[in-house]
């Protein structure tokens, strides 16, 4: 006699449940398949080459305020993977080259793809001094530069006993400088240094605003710097405040210095 296939139906699906209740009953302890957690981080993919478009090797590629550093390889290219998203400040640095500084942006599961054109710099013999403090000569022309008095100055002891939480807390006691929030393309605002001296804006835009050229170990920083990604107070040897181009040191007379100028040295900087 032929069986109905409606009934052929539910023999099978009869047959597949008592499986499935007899694979539970043999392990009642059995867990779900976990699940991976959601990705949160980025890759930052990029390439430094020389004006001639010539790849340069071996040229230090840093992410300030966290631990990411690492060298090009031969053909000038650089890799950093699970990065974790958010906003960055990225240094190049090259003997024989200007460093480069750019603000980047690392997306959730996203490759950021960059690419650097370095700039030969004149190259100059640093005079030798010998000092019973052991002492790098960045900091022996920060004193030196200190005692003439032509701008303001805070010290590493100074800056461990203040014991600010941000480096920003810093630049607000310098006579000359005010800090104002400035509008970003993520929405919230990026804070700024401005002149006092040429007034600004609430907002740090406007004909009267003038930001403040900031420099981190003689790496200048890119224009409107946010000052959230200023080193932390505790890796700050030492901080210079010019309020116009007439007290700017000589050395520095390349790079912008209509508004004054914000040098900051870190401990273990180059």
């Amino acid at each position: 006699m032929t069986r109905p296939v409606n009934s052929v139906i539910l023999l099978a699906a009869a047959l597949c449940l008592a499986g499935e209740v007899d694979a539970q009953w043999a392990n009642p302890n059995r867990a779900a398949a976990p699940t991976p957690p959601p990705r949160t981080t980025g890759v930052i993919d990029g390439v430094v080459s020389d004006t001639s478009l010539r790849p340069v090797s071996f040229a230090e590629v840093t992410v300030l305020r966290t631990e990411i550093k690492l060298q090009t390889n031969s053909q000038g290219r650089f890799r950093f993977n699970d990065v974790p998203a958010g906003q960055y400040l990225l240094i190049v640095r090259r003997i024989g080259f200007r460093p480069i500084s750019s603000i980047i942006q690392v997306g959730v599961r996203d490759t950021l793809r960059l690419s650097f054109t370095m700039e030969p710099a004149i190259q100059t013999m640093d005079r030798v001094v010998v000092t019973e403090e052991r002492r790098s000569l960045r900091m022996i022309e920060f004193e030196k530069r200190r005692e003439q008095g032509w701008g303001f100055f805070l010290t590493e002891e100074q800056i461990t006993k203040r014991n600010l939480p941000v480096s920003a807390d810093y630049l607000r006691l310098a006579p000359s400088i005010s800090l104002a929030p400035t509008p970003n393309a993520s929405g919230n605002p990026d804070l700024v240094a401005i002149s006092k001296r040429e007034g600004g804006s609430i907002y740090g835009d406007g004909a009267g605003a003038c930001a403040i050229q900031i420099v981190v170990d003689n790496v200048p920083m890119p224009p409107r710097f946010p000052l959230e990604l200023l080193p932390n107070p505790r890796e700050i040897a030492g901080i210079e405040v010019y309020s116009g181009p007439a007290t700017v040191p000589a050395q520095f007379n390349g790079l912008d210095r209509r508004c004054g100028m914000v040098l900051i040295w870190t401990k273990d900087g180059p």
